[in-house]
């Protein structure tokens, strides 16, 4: 099995290991950010060039470093490498030009969106983004499509992840949309309005990084800080049943599928547990979901130990 050694801490992995799955092996601050990348997804990854790093050595038969930045979420794990992350400047100064130029088009409605506070563009903008943009021209902006009665397209916040298209093209039967037009005026778009209706189209919401595909019926009702996440579960015939509800009260606001700590889905939920099943009798409450004590959702909540209990 190789080893690699990722900004001074040593880790050894399975043949094929990527570097970001490596670095999220060994967890902590050097772990790059992921915006395409989505480890159930296949063919995901090597779009949004946040993940970059810098290979100061290749292997232990070819020491030579690799002469540009690499996209750790494609870049195989050789024996004996070794990769700076976090602690190269000119890494640091990737991502922050990264960040920048996905930031020229979007709008920055942070107020009124309803993925913020827990936006990964988001957190790049906080870590990376500049006060002003250098950017001079008029941003992109689309016309409004309908594209079904469960969620919301919002084009002009879309960060061209695809990550949405491969869940369409893996979970659903038919794939009703995707990218049209080329250059800067891709999109992502349906041939025919309202034709989202797959049973596991909901999931697109989950996998998008930023706002630009919502929940419908969770729109403008409430901030995800002031709800309760809280795992649950019920008897589905369709999917697993394991969800997530996020509750104010004894009221259930919306239902999510469970996410890891790098915010992927393991487990995708149908459309009727995430849609339909919003009565508090229709789910088995399991208790308080564990989140991340730095994350936004965790404030104004109890603290135990490194966890948060809500």
């Amino acid at each position: 099995m190789p080893k690699v050694t990722i900004d001074g801490q040593t880790i050894e992995v399975a043949e094929g290991t990527t570097i970001l799955n490596a670095a999220r092996q060994i967890g902590g601050e050097l772990v790059p950010p992921a915006m395409c990348y989505y480890s159930t997804l296949k063919g995901s990854g090597g779009k949004c060039r946040t993940c970059l790093v810098r290979v100061t050595k290749g292997s232990e038969k070819d020491p030579r470093p690799m002469p540009k930045l690499v996209a750790s979420c494609q870049t195989p794990v050789m024996d004996g490498m070794e990769v700076a992350s976090k602690s190269d400047p000119s890494v640091v100064e990737a991502r922050a030009s990264v960040t920048e130029f996905l930031l020229i088009n979007h709008p920055l409605d942070c107020p009124i969106c309803d993925q913020a506070g827990e936006c990964h563009l988001q957190d790049l903008a906080f870590e990376h983004g500049k006060a002003k943009t250098r950017y001079e021209f008029e941003r992109r902006t689309f016309e409004k499509i309908d594209i079904g009665p469960y969620i919301k397209l919002h084009m002009t916040r879309c960060i061209m992840c695809f990550r949405c298209v491969f869940t369409a093209q893996q979970l659903c039967p038919e794939r009703v949309h995707g990218i049209i037009n080329r250059g800067d005026h891709a999109e992502i778009s349906t041939f025919i309005e309202k034709s989202i209706d797959s049973e596991f189209s909901g999931n697109v919401i989950d996998v998008c990084p930023v706002g630009a595909l919502t929940d419908r019926t969770f729109r403008f009702k409430s901030r995800v800080w002031f709800l309760n996440p809280m795992d649950a579960h019920r008897d589905c015939p369709t999917c697993s049943g394991k969800a997530v509800v996020w509750m104010y009260g004894g009221e259930i606001y919306r239902v999510t599928a469970r996410k890891d700590k790098y915010g992927e889905v393991h487990d995708f939920i149908c459309n009727t547990c995430r849609f339909e099943k919003k009565g508090k009798g229709d789910w088995t409450v399991e208790g308080p979901r564990d989140i991340d004590r730095h994350s936004v959702i965790s404030q104004n909540h109890y603290e135990h130990g490194e966890k948060t209990v809500i």
